[in-house]
């Protein structure tokens, strides 16, 4: 006759396995669904990042056609985008407000740069040259309306 105490060790035995196979398929069924959702997020990931590259790349600037004839435009700044990029006057400006003790007014800039700053309509193209580096991302407009470089 078998031995009651050793069949109830292994009905016990058995019942510990029984629980624990329980929870590790309990974990097991965890585990793959966060795999599952991981395999998800790499693919939207990857969706996006293909995206933002081709924003970028359909943002990158191209010479545009006014009366037939193709005109530079001016680049956003990004770091794969040189000063150099920038037509000659545009260099110029930078140059002057980065010469500067300091943040700068247009004025400053037109005396810097030898512009008549007397005269209004010699002054009003080198703001809208200033204010488009600033869109650009090439300067930076204080508050008080006076121009500097980025950092």
């Amino acid at each position: 006759m078998p031995d009651p105490e050793l069949l109830e060790r292994i009905t016990a035995r058995r019942a510990e396995l029984d629980e624990r196979e329980e929870l590790l398929a309990k974990e097991l069924a965890e585990v793959r669904a966060e795999r599952d959702e991981l395999a998800v997020a790499e693919r939207v990931f990857e969706r996006v990042s293909e995206q933002l590259a081709d924003e970028r790349a359909s943002a990158a600037p191209t010479p545009g056609q006014v009366g037939g004839r193709a005109v530079m435009l001016i680049p956003h700044r990004t770091s794969d985008v040189e000063e150099t990029t920038l037509p000659p006057d545009y260099q110029r400006i930078l140059a002057a407000v980065r010469q500067a003790a300091g943040p700068v007014m247009a004025r400053q800039v037109g005396d810097a740069l030898g512009i008549d700053v007397s005269v209004r309509s010699k002054l009003e193209p080198l703001r809208g040259k200033l204010v488009r580096l600033v869109d650009r991302g090439w300067l930076r407009k204080l508050p008080d309306g006076r121009f500097t470089t980025r950092l």
